[in-house]
């Protein structure tokens, strides 16, 4: 067999890299991926990296990402670009409605959006803020997501707190993090307020624009947040395949942390961040 020069990465050589990184069978771990941050050729490119990451899991395990299509939210919170007043109503008519097998994901990149589409991968109801699953506890994760409070207890977010699961950021930073607006929700800090958004979906087969809202989506001190939690805790994994850094941290060491540490250094005044920046 002809060897693989070592600039060019491959499904095996992904598979004992996962492997080596913290990955195991039987685990249930959120990924969120940035295709770029790897800076090698990969043979098979997003495909790979999937095919690899389920092959470590094994279906024993649980692979969920972020499938998002922030594209489909009120128009009044978009900020990249804002859009006049008078666009709004004409967006809220015409937007065609969620379909968890057809609509593309927004703003989450090429792994994200190949994941969604694979084969046994489940995908939640959530019009703009969905999540995708494969493997033994799929179902459950995906399982009825709210509409309110989208990323909070009722969530793919929260059934892997309940699954005592992991969080994997590839080559990505803490400010992708989901998981932290859970403790974003539960943590009690003077500036929280609520965001009221909407989305078309299916309602008994009819296209509707559906409004709800979410109390907290503030995320500016995450990078922060992630910083302080690796150096007090010493319980992130950091390991780098290609030139993309990963760490491997378990979810509820994570949330159970960042509750206190918001309570205690967000001012009222932090800047919430737009659900659709």
């Amino acid at each position: 067999m002809t060897p693989t020069p070592p600039d060019i990465l491959t499904t095996t050589s992904l598979i004992d890299a996962f492997r080596s990184s913290g990955f195991f069978a039987g685990q249930v771990v959120i990924v969120h991926t940035s295709m770029k941050a790897f800076g090698r050729y990969i043979i098979g490119a997003e495909q790979a990296i999937i095919d690899a990451l389920m092959t470590v899991l094994t279906p024993a395990g649980t692979l969920v990402m972020p499938t998002h299509s922030t594209d489909n939210s009120d128009p009044s919170t978009w900020r990249k670009p804002p859009l006049p007043p008078e666009q709004w109503d004409v967006i809220r008519q015409h937007m065609p409605p969620y379909r968890p097998e057809s609509t593309p994901t927004n703003r989450m990149g090429r792994i994200n959006e190949c994941f969604r589409s694979y084969p046994g991968v489940l995908r939640s109801a959530h019009p703009a803020f969905s999540f995708a699953a494969w493997g033994q506890h799929a179902d459950f994760i995906i399982a009825n997501q709210s509409l309110n409070n989208s990323v909070a207890e009722q969530s793919p977010i929260g059934r892997i707190y309940d699954l005592d699961g992991w969080v994997c950021l590839m080559g990505v930073g803490h400010s992708n993090n989901t998981s932290l607006h859970l403790a974003d929700y539960r943590a009690n800090w003077a500036g929280k307020t609520p965001e009221h958004n909407g989305s078309a979906m299916l309602v008994n087969g009819q296209r509707q624009w559906v409004t709800y809202y979410d109390e907290s989506v503030a995320a500016e001190d995450f990078e922060q947040l992630g910083t302080d939690f690796e150096s007090d805790t010493g319980a992130v994994t950091i390991s780098q395949i290609g030139d993309a850094t990963l760490r491997l941290m378990r979810q509820r060491t994570l949330v159970d942390y960042a509750v206190p540490w918001m309570e205690q250094h967000r001012p009222a005044s932090l800047k919430r961040t737009p659900l659709n920046p």
